[in-house]
């Protein structure tokens, strides 16, 4: 391997994990961050679906900008950017601040996943492509595991802040590495649909601000959620007119979602974003809020969930041949659904070492279900039309991850409240059970009682909360099993195959 090669890899590499890096490392800080920025439990949630949102929205717009303006211009452009977001990330002193420049991360880092998989694809010879994919994947896959127990180790030496400071030096060394080495590409005139893309930004900004806000502000009782819920509805289909019907060149040619197992697969993708990404949100906070534990051990908690989803997604390649990809999404949501069900019998005693074994079935079930989803999801899509389904299938995944957090945070913080509303009806003077309680603590409900059994009704309430979220977490991966029923067999289909291609 010449050293340009090698430059240009980890030039890449670097921009690539530090942008999928940032959607788990700030998981563990949360809970710090909620009172820095004067954010409640179901509003700091914001600081991860607006990254995410605003990269879903951009993400279209990856080929089209690489193609009038060269992808190497594009590749500094989208790191630069990323850097700046991600210092001024770290220098925020509000949520409104915090909210404002993760949009810019997300906006800057939509593009840097599928650049570098271009620019590596491009920079070595096809004997060696596959090589390239490897180490390209293995980035993409240990940003993810790493992400939470550097956020945590960071915030406990330093500060949540640094989880964002970290991205600078990476990034300034990928951005001369890039200016250095990687290669430029050919401008070209290249037409968008920008009044379709303009309504699909809306519908899903429109539509993420109704699952941030709706619960804080009673939801259809606020004139602001009735009105963005009716812009979400008129852009949706005003976006879906304009790829149907319109002219010029459409963002995405929804003709794409004829095939049944490609619709399929992006209905399941789209939900299991629930499930993965809500879950990872879940655990940090019941363990640092609930159990008390350290932000760095929180951190480590979730680090078995991605080295089993490591080692489940490398079986994969291997059984490919011998077991149908429907059969492994099978196996992997019922491991996954196992791993959610057993998050529902935790209690403020819970060990932690309890919390290992579900994240490790859990890590295991979706490991096998990324990969031979995708592979289930092209098999039977026209060579013509894999670019505008790949593009469609990633718009997807990541709409699904900031869906499934927006849901699950409005959930707890719902669910809390029920309890909290239904135990504290129990705490007065007459109740035995109170005078029994406070007794040993020589209290009662006029002298110091009233606040004690405040505390304890809401840690109650929160303990009750979470595992009803966990049971949600549960169903939502179950009502999943049978749409694999509407997924047509292809035979002789090889998942490693339909990957690497």
């Amino acid at each position: 391997m010449n050293a340009s090669r090698v430059w240009v890899t980890v030039a890449v590499m670097a921009a690539t994990i530090m942008q999928v890096l940032d959607t788990t490392i700030i998981n563990v800080a949360l809970p710090h961050m909620t009172g820095e920025l004067g954010a409640s439990p179901d509003t700091i949630s914001w600081v991860l679906t607006s990254y995410l949102i605003a990269s879903a929205v951009f993400m279209p717009l990856a080929g089209f900008f690489t193609d009038r303006f060269g992808r190497k211009k594009y590749l500094l452009v989208s790191i630069a950017g990323f850097v700046i977001a991600s210092a001024l990330c770290g220098l925020a002193n509000g949520l409104p601040e915090m909210v404002l420049f993760r949009l810019f991360q997300g906006i800057f880092g939509a593009a840097l996943v599928p650049l570098s998989q271009a620019v590596m694809v491009d920079t070595y010879p096809i004997e060696a492509r596959g090589k390239a994919m490897a180490i390209w994947g293995m980035g993409v896959m240990a940003a993810p595991i790493l992400g939470p127990s550097l956020g945590g180790y960071l915030t406990e030496i330093a500060s949540w802040r640094w989880s964002f400071y970290i991205n600078v030096p990476v990034g300034i060394v990928s951005f001369l590495l890039a200016l250095r080495f990687v290669p430029d590409t050919p401008m070209r005139a290249r037409r968008m649909d920008w009044l379709g893309f303009g309504a699909l930004a809306l519908a899903i900004a429109c539509g993420q601000l109704v699952l941030d806000r709706g619960a804080g502000d009673d939801w259809f009782n606020s004139s602001f959620i009735t009105l963005s819920t009716l812009l979400a509805l008129a852009a949706f289909l005003a976006f879906v007119w304009k790829s149907v019907a319109g002219q010029g060149e459409p963002v995405f040619d929804l003709a794409v979602l004829k095939d049944r197992n490609f619709a399929v697969a992006c209905l399941i993708s789209l939900a299991t974003g629930l499930g993965v990404y809500g879950g990872m949100l879940l655990l940090p906070l019941y363990l640092e809020n609930l159990l008390g534990f350290p932000t760095l051990d929180a951190g480590m908690y979730l680090v078995p969930r991605g080295l089993a989803t490591f080692v489940s997604m490398s079986l994969v390649g291997h059984f490919s041949g011998r077991i149908s990809p429907r059969t492994m999404v099978a196996a992997g949501l019922l491991l996954s659904v196992a791993g959610a069900w057993m998050m529902t019998g935790i209690t403020p005693q819970t060990a932690g070492s309890y919390i290992l074994w579900p994240m490790v079935l859990q890590g295991l079930g979706m490991g096998l279900v990324f990969v031979p989803m995708s592979t289930l999801a092209f098999a039977t899509i026209p060579p013509q039309m894999a670019a505008e389904a790949a593009g469609l299938y990633s718009l997807t995944r990541t709409l699904g991850s900031a869906v499934g957090i927006s849901v699950v945070s409005t959930y707890l913080s719902y669910s809390t409240r029920v309890n909290w509303a239904a135990l504290r009806q129990y705490i007065t003077p007459y109740n035995a059970h109170v005078q029994q309680f406070l007794a040993p603590l020589h209290l009662d409900m006029q002298q110091g009682g009233a606040g004690v059994m405040g505390q304890v009704v809401q840690q109650q309430a929160s303990v009750q909360a979470f595992v009803s979220t966990f049971w949600l977490i549960t169903l939502s991966f179950v009502v999943l099993l049978p749409l694999l029923l509407l997924i047509k067999s292809v035979k002789g289909l090889k998942t490693a195959q339909v990957v690497a291609e």
